[in-house]
């Protein structure tokens, strides 16, 4: 039993390095890491707009793993793509309105620093739902039809 897990360790670690250095990976990291020092100046200041830091770290926590172990190619009924596509959308939208809320409000200085990075969160956020929803729909191909490509070239 010793012998397999040594040899299945540096596998699940090979497997953490290469995914966190793809676009998703570093996009899951460091949407978690923002999370983590938004939900550090919420606790600073006022407490009942953590709950929102806490929930889309988690979850960003959960995708990561999931990508991560390529899960999501072994649990086909969830529809992932899809998934976290919502997840990213609704994330900068929430993160938008606390942000716009938090601001407006005015308060001690760390809570003018989380609504800045609630915004730069939504800015994040934004750009990983813009990137994950044209990667995960299915392109499509014209057929090959054995023809010449028609164009200024082929006139000649």
């Amino acid at each position: 039993m010793a012998d397999s897990e040594r040899l299945s360790a540096p596998g699940c670690w090979a497997a953490c390095t290469n995914f966190s250095r793809t676009r998703k990976g570093i996009l899951l990291f460091a949407e978690i890491i923002l999370c983590l020092v938004i939900l550090i100046c919420f606790s600073a200041s006022t407490p009942g707009y953590s709950s929102l830091s806490v929930i889309e770290m988690i979850l960003a926590a959960i995708f990561f793993v999931v990508y991560m172990c390529d899960l999501h190619t072994k649990i086909p009924f969830i529809n992932w793509p899809w998934s976290d596509f919502l997840r990213t959308l609704i994330a900068a939208i929430l993160y938008l309105i606390t942000s716009i809320v938090v601001l407006v409000e005015r308060g001690n200085h760390s809570k003018i620093v989380a609504g800045v990075l609630g915004l730069i969160a939504t800015c994040l956020f934004g750009y990983d739902a813009y990137v994950t929803f044209p990667v995960r729909q299915p392109r499509h191909t014209a057929a090959p039809t054995g023809k010449p490509a028609e164009g200024p070239s082929s006139l000649h």
